[in-house]
């Protein structure tokens, strides 16, 4: 964990969302005990040509304009005129009719492992002409501006001396991790902590609740987080406890990563908007549904974000005469909405559904890896079934027990949560909110289980941040701490030794490096178990990750596994330094994992020497995406 330093007398939280971002700040100084002090920053952005507003919200987009496209000072902000690009507001407005120079979902880009998310891709679908930039480079713009924003009205408290919280959803592989930790690195935020998402709300929760939390929920509470985002699915479970007479929290399970969020509802929302257009003789081209889909995002956010409206105008632009003969003009009501998202995202669904899977085609566009299967509702079942055994590990260790009866709790085919916090701009729909509870309410009364009750009052949209300025607050010791850990266990291939057999590839056998829940900035060796690493010629590092192998501890070697236990992370293609010893070389080695307090796992390898103990020398692999990187030698 990193240490907080004593002269920052703000403690910063910002989520670096899909679609929007938000910077909190809560002043450690005026604040007492639960009684805190708290805000969010009103960005500065762009919202038309040379004209700047502030909103607590800054839209996660990029818009890169022709270099004739705007006049000098045009792009222009208050603390700089020298830039050639726009973010936020008027990046989103512009793009949604030139979306060839909008760079959007650079977060669900940034955790993409079949690409290189420090080339340049963004965006997609941009013509050779139009100049890209990476993922990391989105996220490093994203934050710059926040930083910006927050210095110009805090000269005398920059964000670089602050205790800053970046958000991540919980799901976000190593990888994914060490790419957010080097984009606020690259924007000049040093003192960088990072937390999970769905921990952040239920952190504003707690913080929004003035102490009153604990009146509503009681030891042996299994809380479940449902935050459904721009880009992704986030699924959490939090169980709370009882310790010395203090009610505590603890992080008991975490989803797998699924991109599923307000981006696919756009998509389909554009989809059913261009169908009912071609009902009526207007066909669109490819490039119009493009735009049209950004038209839907912004239709979508009016509709969740104000019950009073029933409809928005929607205008999809024209690139020419020739191509339909100017704009089209037409609406998306809240009819269509709620039916376009509770039937298509949240369908009804028994528990023992699985998402459904489709044979992949040989061929497919190049593009983000988003979940097969649209139904939260089916994620929601496989999940809390697939966690069914969560809380026995705690049971054992604790004494803890689930307080939601059945009438067998030997024969519960899932987890049973006990209460529920939403988050995520989509859920502000009431009726998609009812149905999610119901159908959650629904596979519980089925096996004789009271229904969750829902935990109220959390703001939607800026709760992630929100939470993540309090969490810095906690780490002071001054507030009530959610204790997690690592989301996942994670592993690591060892090859076997076994002669070659035609047909047939080598078996491997993975070995764990950290278990799950072991704490940011932990070091463990591996001090009775030696192997062979090879030196001076290329050489692969496969990595496993799993969610539900709990019982698993750091040197379990495991030889078999099911499918749903371990899932492949991203592999490192590495050199290692020969050190004066031959190419190819097999060198007698001891493994010693080491969790960042950015939550990325390293793994080091120590050469044994003569008398049979590892020396000074030492090999360093981080899991991140430096395809071919020479690993560090400390």
């Amino acid at each position: 964990m990193n240490t907080t330093p004593s002269s920052a007398r703000y403690t910063i939280g910002i989520d670096l969302g899909t679609t929007h971002c938000a910077l909190s700040w809560l002043d450690t100084h005026a604040s007492d005990g639960e009684n805190t002090v708290q805000g969010v920053l009103a960005v500065p952005q762009l919202t038309s040509p040379g004209s700047v507003e502030s909103a607590q919200l800054l839209p996660s987009f990029i818009y890169l304009p022709h270099e004739s496209e705007l006049a000098p000072g045009d792009l222009a902000l208050p603390w700089t005129a020298d830039q050639d690009f726009a973010v936020g507001e008027f990046a989103r407005t512009r793009g949604a009719a030139t979306p060839i120079r909008l760079v959007s979902s650079a977060k669900s880009w940034l955790c993409h492992p079949g690409v290189d998310r420090r080339s340049n891709l963004l965006p997609a679908e941009a013509p050779p002409e139009v100049a890209r930039i990476s993922p990391l480079e989105a996220s490093t713009r994203y934050l710059s501006h926040l930083r910006a924003a927050w210095d110009a009205q805090h000269p005398d408290a920059p964000l670089a001396a602050q205790d800053v919280t970046v958000t991540i959803p919980a799901s976000f592989d190593p990888a994914a991790r060490e790419l957010t930790a080097q984009a606020a690195q690259a924007a000049g935020l040093a003192q960088l902590t990072l937390l999970e998402e769905p921990q952040a709300a239920l952190y504003s929760w707690i913080e929004r609740s003035n102490g009153a939390w604990r009146k509503e929920v009681r030891s042996g509470d299994v809380l479940l987080v449902v935050d459904v985002g721009g880009g992704t699915t986030d699924l959490s479970l939090i169980a709370v406890l009882e310790q010395d007479g203090n009610l505590e929290l603890q992080r008991i399970a975490v989803g797998e990563h699924i991109l599923l969020g307000g981006d696919n509802m756009d998509l389909a929302l554009a989809y059913g908007t261009a169908r009912k257009l071609a009902q009526q003789g207007k066909q669109l081209n490819p490039w119009q549904t493009r735009a049209l889909a950004h038209a839907c995002r912004s239709a979508k956010e009016t509709l969740l974000g104000d019950a009073s409206v029933d409809s928005v105008p929607v205008v999809v632009p024209s690139r020419g005469a020739k191509l339909i003969g100017g704009a089209i003009r037409t609406e998306v009501t809240r009819a269509e909405l709620e039916a376009t998202l509770l039937e298509g995202f949240f369908p009804p669904a028994a528990v023992s559904d699985q998402p459904l899977n489709r044979a992949r085609g040989a061929l497919t566009q190049l593009g983000l890896p988003y979940a097969q299967d649209g139904a939260v509702t089916r994620h929601l079942a496989a999940f809390l079934t697939r966690q069914v055994g969560a809380t026995a590990e705690l049971k054992m260790q604790t004494g803890f027990v689930n307080h939601a009866p059945t009438a067998n709790a030997n024969a519960a085919s899932f987890l049973h949560p006990t209460a529920v916090l939403f988050n995520g701009g989509v859920l502000k729909s009431g009726q998609i909110a009812q149905r999610l509870q119901s159908v959650l309410n629904g596979w519980l009364a089925a096996e004789g289980a009271a229904p969750a009750r829902l935990l109220n009052g959390a703001d939607l949209d800026l709760a992630v941040a929100r939470g993540a300025a309090y969490y810095g607050y906690v780490r002071r010791g001054r507030g009530v701490r959610i204790r997690g850990g690592t989301a996942q266990s994670y592993y690591v291939a060892v090859d076997s030794s076994m002669p070659a057999i035609p047909g047939m590839e080598p078996p491997i056998q993975a070995l764990c490096l950290a278990p799950f829940g072991m704490e940011e900035g932990t070091d463990v060796g591996l001090p009775g178990q030696e192997f062979g690493l090879v030196v001076g010629e290329p050489v692969r590092l496969r990595f496993f990750g799993s969610s539900v192998r709990r019982q698993d501890q750091v040197g379990t070697l495991l030889d078999f596994w099911s499918a749903d236990e371990l899932h492949e992370l991203q592999e490192i293609q590495a050199t290692l330094p020969t050190q004066g010893r031959a190419v190819g070389e097999v060198v007698r080695v001891q493994l010693h994992a080491h969790i960042t307090t950015t939550g990325t796992l390293e793994l080091q390898a120590l050469p044994i020497n003569a008398q049979g103990q590892p020396g000074n020398e030492r090999w360093k692999v981080a899991l991140d995406t430096r395809h071919g990187a020479t690993p560090a030698q400390a």
